[in-house]
């Protein structure tokens, strides 16, 4: 079992390292504002981020997994705008992924290139409001009509929704009820005719991805936008959510690791009582303790990106990362406040934005709480409902 990084991901890291700093903005603007920024978006796109897992005959890089997730992890690191790497990982992984895994070979060339130029924001239209996690309760349904559907139905608290272009929907093609073979997905662009923006949300934190709701009437969604087969979206969602939950959070790994440099440069540097603040236990050991769950953290996350890159299943390995990753990443943010004291509280200096932007990492994609009821699933528990580690 080999644990160094080859050549050429050391190389990679260095290279989106240097990008994110001299290109991408420390982010005090979009969370001020809850503005998106586009010129960092494009930057992102020029540099080759919105491609780094797509083939190079669709746009993009071609990136094995593992490789794809030490470049994320390093733009975590480098980039402070946390808003901005989150935009860029719902559009990859909540979107971009879902095409390239389940697109036919006409929507791959249709959607990738532009998705990986930037010219072309995804979004994951799943959520409603009485739907969450339980994706088996949604009601936005898609009626077959000659060579279209025609879809009816609100989609609620998507990320990227008022600046997206392209939408992967479920919709409930089959009869109602919770047959995993009722729903489907679809590929539905914002210009289609019934599409509608109808709110959006502001954040406690992220504030540079815009979330929002998105209304869907009447509109006619080609036959040829459909992903898969008709009933395939369960099975479409289950298998994606993996790529998600793991890939999506690599670029918290990176943004631990920033927290703990910044602590131990404010810990050394901080003088109380004649000494450096580092030197006393109550300080030391919370940043010992950053330390540890980092280090941890990154082996869980690079054990999924090795399955991944040896083409296995990574179902348990995924949920464990997502759970102890956004945990560990808000236990940071919140010893960082603690280390810098009043500085840590005060919007000035930047620290306080990072719990904001952390807490929402044990909520999207599956809470906390549904993490642990799939693991218990999958340690042979059963659920109370009956259905077992189906919640996805």
């Amino acid at each position: 079992m080999d644990f160094s990084l080859t050549l050429e991901q050391r190389q990679l890291r260095k290279s989106v390292i240097a990008f994110a700093r001299s290109a991408l903005p420390e982010g005090e603007e979009s969370d001020r504002t809850s503005a998106f920024d586009r010129a960092g978006w494009q930057s992102c796109a020029d540099f080759g981020v919105l491609g780094w897992p797509v083939a190079p005959e669709y746009g993009g890089s071609g990136l094995d997994p593992l490789s794809t997730i030490i470049a994320l992890e390093a733009l975590g690191y480098a980039c402070r705008d946390n808003g901005l790497v989150f935009v860029a990982n719902n559009h990859l992984w909540a979107c971009a992924a879902y095409v390239n895994q389940y697109g036919t070979d006409e929507q791959r060339k249709r959607f990738l290139p532009p998705m990986c130029e930037g010219r072309l924001i995804g979004a994951h239209a799943l959520t409603e409001h009485d739907a969450g996690s339980d994706i088996l309760s949604l009601r936005t349904r898609a009626v077959p009509d000659g060579d279209s559907y025609v879809l009816n139905g609100t989609k609620t608290f998507i990320s990227n929704a008022p600046i997206a272009d392209v939408f992967v929907v479920m919709a409930r093609t089959g009869a109602d009820g919770r047959g995993q073979d009722a729903l489907s997905a679809f590929l539905v662009t914002r210009d289609m005719p019934g599409v509608t923006v109808t709110r959006e949300w502001e954040k406690s934190g992220l504030r540079g991805c815009p979330m929002g709701e998105i209304t869907f009437t009447d509109c006619r969604v080609p036959v040829a936008n459909l992903l898969g087969r008709p009933g395939d979206g369960y099975s479409i969602f289950t298998s994606t959510i993996e790529w998600e939950r793991a890939f999506m959070f690599a670029n918290q790994v990176g943004v631990m690791e920033r927290i703990l440099d910044d602590c131990v440069h404010h810990a050394d540097r901080r003088q109380q009582f004649g000494q450096s603040i580092g030197s006393f236990q109550a300080v030391a050991h919370k940043i010992a303790d950053m330390k540890v769950r980092l280090e941890l953290a990154r082996l869980m996350l690079y054990k999924v990106g090795w399955l991944k890159t040896e083409g296995r299943l990574a179902l348990a390995e995924s949920v464990i990362t997502k759970l102890f990753v956004s945990e560990s990443h808000v236990q940071a943010a919140l010893d960082a406040v603690q280390i810098h004291g009043a500085r840590g509280y005060l919007t000035d200096f930047g620290v306080e934005r990072e719990l904001r932007d952390a807490i929402g990492g044990t909520i999207y994609g599956g809470t906390s709480e549904i993490q642990r009821q799939i693991i218990a699933g999958l340690v042979g528990l059963p659920a109370a409902d009956g259905r077992g580690s189906s919640v996805a």
